[in-house]
């Protein structure tokens, strides 16, 4: 009897242990290597520190992180490099979902526009108001006003702010804090015209990106080409412009943005002149995937505003990582994405928004955009430069 009770004890003990791995076996293992990461923090804080342990609760792993970074350097530094350069700086993973992400994006524009037509109908306008807007409505020049307006009043709603103006990347998050209509267009974008010396900084982290025609070794046809671009026309805009060439991911991508770093901190402290911070790059994607827009009459490259967070959904903020200018950076790449969905609908794709910094912390108006891809055409990136150029001019004159 004895032992048919020890052996339905261990049949049930076995049922257990099964039943207890079938619900939770999946988020055991994933949390087995976050407590790897904390003991190594916890075994370098007991033998200079043990009085934190004592007072430190659970759950809290970034103080662990803060306090063993400030100890030893090179363990933020090692932690920043792996994924901040090597994950993060290529961007083309997650490029996959480019034709989804655009069909998506003419269908919010449909909607919006259909919006607006409604509300047209609403109002009550003469017979020559009519005409008139009839006649603005068949105008295709870059100078002739808005094409659509956005409801101001839907973004609000945080739901479809998010949704129709941002792809979250699944490697951060974001809150209505950050993501607040209000708080992202409050900030005025107006820039010092009367300054002595360049307003804006125009450089490439990837020198070397180049296009579908691009011509092996020569840079005017790759994106240092669409940046010299660009660099004309804000200077037909009245702005004086910095177009820095330095090449910084020459045989060393995977280290492209801290060998920038230096240069770019070293031209913001020779020219206190510059107020804005420009990133230009080219996007990877599939080879099927072609991100080409039609804007007056041209086939364009569609662009990308992006932003990095200096957060992480399992680290949360990243102390050493920090950027003092993340709020301001996220109203200018707003302000730019809600002027191009008026003036130029289906230029550009949804702000892209991820962990890490980007250098772009130097900078409170600094901007990282992606022009077009591998599977663009030159003159399609080129191209894009006009709307872009005009975008930057409404929004640092203030005169969207």
């Amino acid at each position: 009897m004895r032992r048919r009770l020890l052996l339905l004890g261990i049949i049930a003990n076995f049922l257990l242990i099964g039943s207890f791995l079938y619900y939770w076996g999946d988020g055991l293992v994933q949390s087995m290597g976050q407590n790897l990461s904390l003991k190594f923090y916890n075994g370098v804080l007991n033998i200079y520190v043990p009085s934190l342990l004592s007072v430190q609760g659970e759950g809290t792993p970034s103080a662990y992180r803060d306090v063993t970074a400030s100890m030893y350097p090179a363990i933020a530094y090692n932690e920043e490099r792996l994924w901040y350069e090597s994950q993060e700086e290529s961007l083309s993973y997650y490029e996959n979902l480019a034709a989804a992400e655009n069909a998506q994006a003419k269908q919010i524009l449909k909607e919006n526009q259909e919006a607006v037509e409604m509300a047209k109908v609403d109002e009550t306008v003469s017979s020559a108001e009519r005409k008139e807007e009839k006649e603005e409505s068949v105008k295709t020049s870059f100078d002739d006003g808005k094409k659509m307006t956005i409801n101001r009043k839907k973004l609000e709603d945080f739901d479809y702010l998010r949704q129709t103006f941002y792809q979250v990347d699944n490697t951060t998050t974001i809150g209505k804090d950050q993501l607040n209509a209000d708080k992202l267009l409050e900030p005025d974008m107006k820039v010092d015209m009367n300054v002595d010396g360049p307003q804006i900084l125009i450089y490439h982290t990837h020198s070397q990106e180049a296009y579908k025609d691009s011509r092996p070794g020569d840079a005017s046809t790759s994106v240092v080409g669409v940046g010299d671009y660009l660099t004309e026309l804000l200077e037909e805009e009245g702005f004086e412009v910095l177009h820095h060439k330095g090449e910084y991911d020459v045989g060393d991508r995977d280290h492209a943005y801290s060998n920038a770093a230096p240069s770019v901190e070293k031209l913001l402290k020779e020219h206190p002149s510059i107020q804005v911070v420009i990133d230009l790059h080219r996007d990877g994607v599939n080879e099927n995937t072609h991100l080409v827009t039609e804007q007056n009459g041209k086939k364009m490259a569609k662009i990308m505003f992006f932003n990095g967070l200096s957060r992480t959904t399992a680290a949360g903020d990243i102390a050493y990582l920090k950027n003092p200018y993340i709020d301001e950076n996220l109203a200018f790449s707003f302000q730019m994405q809600l002027a191009a969905a008026e003036y130029y609908p289906d230029l550009t794709r949804r702000i892209y928004l991820k962990g890490y910094r980007f250098n772009m912390h130097f900078c409170p108006k600094s901007m990282l955009v992606e022009v077009g891809a591998q599977t663009n055409t030159f003159e399609e990136a080129k191209n894009s430069m006009e709307p872009l150029a005009d975008l930057l001019a409404k929004v640092l004159k203030n005169e969207g």
